[in-house]
């Protein structure tokens, strides 16, 4: 296994078929970009997705990017990835003032270096295990009224979606559907997690480039949960929940690797 870490990312690196990604955990920013921002740093981690990058230690290859989205999100199309205006990150003011070029042009590189050592370790992956599943792991925000309000219906806000919009689903419905059964089926604290597709979100940008660039050999799921494992709004983290979907995660690997066995070279 290779550990592979900087500035930008941490990556562990498995010949394994299975690779799980937190790509919005980070919160660190440069200085140039610190000096800039107008939100503080609980409001940007708010929109973060905190504790994420510990679910994917259940995988043998993993990505976690260390910056903070509001430096750079690695989820957006290019020329979406830097918030300039408050549209671009949930009516927020991100910014003291508007950034500079060169500032921007910066952090687009980091994008650009983050997209190329995608591309390298899910290339290398496809030759040697034919094909891959990528668990695009994420989390989102259910209580945006305040924390004293009520928080969003569930009929709208499962606590887990799996976007699956830009996949092969001919190809890979057989991936999808045994993860979400086996995610479903596992015994969270007396219960079943409720697990539901393309509800709150269909996948980002991430998810999109693999399926679209590796689409005959790499499956994408883009897998968000709705942070009732924490208090959003004061950062707390609930540890038996956290640590419940980080088991019920684990527990759908043997299907996924058993599924996959049966996919043939594309």
């Amino acid at each position: 296994m290779i550990d592979n870490t900087d500035s930008l990312w941490s990556i562990m690196i498995a010949d394994d078929p299975i690779v799980a990604t937190a790509i919005h955990d980070g919160h660190e920013v440069r200085e140039e970009v610190a000096s800039l921002l107008a939100l503080s740093e609980a409001d940007r981690r708010r929109e973060e997705d905190p504790f994420s990058a510990v679910w994917t230690e259940v995988a043998p290859t993993r990505i976690v990017a260390r910056r903070s989205r509001f430096e750079v999100d690695l989820n957006r199309p290019r020329e979406k990835a830097v918030y300039i205006n408050p549209e671009d990150a949930w009516g927020l003011r991100v910014w003291k003032s508007p950034p500079p070029r060169a500032l921007v042009e910066r952090s687009l590189a980091e994008y650009d270096a983050f997209y190329s050592k995608a591309n390298d370790i899910l290339s290398n992956l496809v030759q040697r295990q034919g094909a891959v599943v990528v668990l695009d792991l994420h989390t989102y925000n259910h209580r945006r009224s305040g924390p004293a309000g009520a928080p969003a219906d569930i009929e709208e806000n499962p606590e887990v979606n799996v976007g699956t919009g830009s996949l092969n689903r001919k190809r890979f419905g057989m991936v999808v559907d045994r993860f979400m059964a086996d995610l479903n089926a596992h015994d969270f604290m007396g219960r079943r997690l409720d697990v539901r597709e393309n509800v709150k979100f269909k996948g980002g940008q991430f998810s999109r480039w693999i399926n679209e660039r590796f689409g005959g050999f790499v499956c994408s799921l883009a897998v968000e949960f709705k942070k009732f494992f924490m208090d959003e709004w004061t950062g707390e983290r609930f540890d038996v929940p956290h640590q419940e979907i980080r088991m019920a995660l684990a527990a759908t690997l043997p299907g996924l690797r058993d599924v996959l066995q049966g996919i043939r070279p594309a």
